[in-house]
């Protein structure tokens, strides 16, 4: 870090009274250590992201199961460069998996239908042409969800800021305050345990009934919004204080980010996962283009 009147990703945290990050220790999926070293935990974020955003288009491109399914097969195959056990890594794809089986049930209800009727109810079916859609649509999310959390769980917010700013020359005022954000967002969480608490201490949180347990809610999610304003305000004080934001001022990094070719590789596998699954529905003769 040079002299310069502004200062890189490592204040940020300094400015808000916490300290300063150190590499790899704290990821956008909350994990502070617990990562295994892997190539992917030590690429450069830009390489993760970029892979993702390659292997979501050519998922979001057609709607077919053999492309979905052969993109999930070869991550669940990945899954270990993830650098975390499976059971938290089990915990933290959980999301992804309730979401993918509602998603699928409800468009082989409401889905076009094709083929013979397998479950009819009235105004709702289910045909072989809408069963195969949902399921379609199920594998899709979780071939498009799971990249997404393993890029969560394997990406620091310092790292990810400093390859923004220095890669993309993406505007520093821009990225240092989404890194802001990003480093608080776990401070939320233990407010929200502590405003809770703290509602129970008064007899304020044994609520009974889903119109007493709304309003508790609603009161606890204004206090939250009340303390993340203030913090906000405070944030922004401290780093203007500290000279971000200050109009013609030089802009040092703490950190270079840099793209080797442990970096290029993490984008070509990714890169060999998306051209997979499009091959293989091409040859299977599934592929579906949305905009087709």
């Amino acid at each position: 870090m040079s002299g310069a009147p502004t200062t890189g990703t490592s204040a940020t945290a300094a400015a808000a009274g916490a300290p300063a990050p150190t590499a790899g220790t704290t990821t956008l999926g909350g994990l502070a250590g617990g990562l295994r070293s892997t190539p992917l935990t030590r690429a450069n974020p830009l390489a993760t992201l970029l892979g993702g955003l390659l292997v979501a288009a050519a998922l979001l491109l057609t709607v077919d199961v053999v492309s979905a399914a052969v993109a999930l097969v070869l991550e669940v195959c990945l899954l270990p460069l993830a650098g975390l056990a499976p059971r938290p890594l089990l915990v933290r794809l959980l999301p992804v998996l309730l979401a993918s089986v509602p998603a699928g049930l409800v468009t082989a209800v409401i889905g076009r239908d094709a083929g013979a009727v397998l479950v009819g109810l009235g105004p709702l079916t289910v045909t072989e042409g809408s069963l195969g859609l949902g399921a379609a649509i199920t594998l899709r999310v979780l071939a498009v969800g799971v990249p997404g959390v393993v890029l969560l769980l394997a990406t620091d917010p310092t790292d990810l800021a400093d390859g923004l700013a220095q890669r993309l020359r993406l505007p520093h005022r821009f990225v240092l305050g989404g890194l802001a954000g990003l480093r608080l967002v776990g401070l939320l969480v233990v407010e929200w345990r502590t405003l809770a608490m703290a509602r129970r201490a008064r007899g304020l949180g044994d609520a009974r009934g889903p119109l007493a347990g709304t309003r508790v809610v609603a009161g606890q999610v204004l206090a939250l919004l009340v303390i993340a304003l203030r913090r906000a305000t405070r944030l922004a004080l401290a780093m203007e204080a500290r000279g971000f934001g200050v109009p013609g001022a030089g802009r040092t990094w703490a950190r270079t980010s840099s793209f080797a070719a442990r970096d290029a590789g993490v984008v070509a596998v990714c890169a060999a996962v998306a051209g997979a699954a499009t091959a293989a529905a091409v040859l299977a003769g599934t592929w579906a283009p949305v905009l087709g």
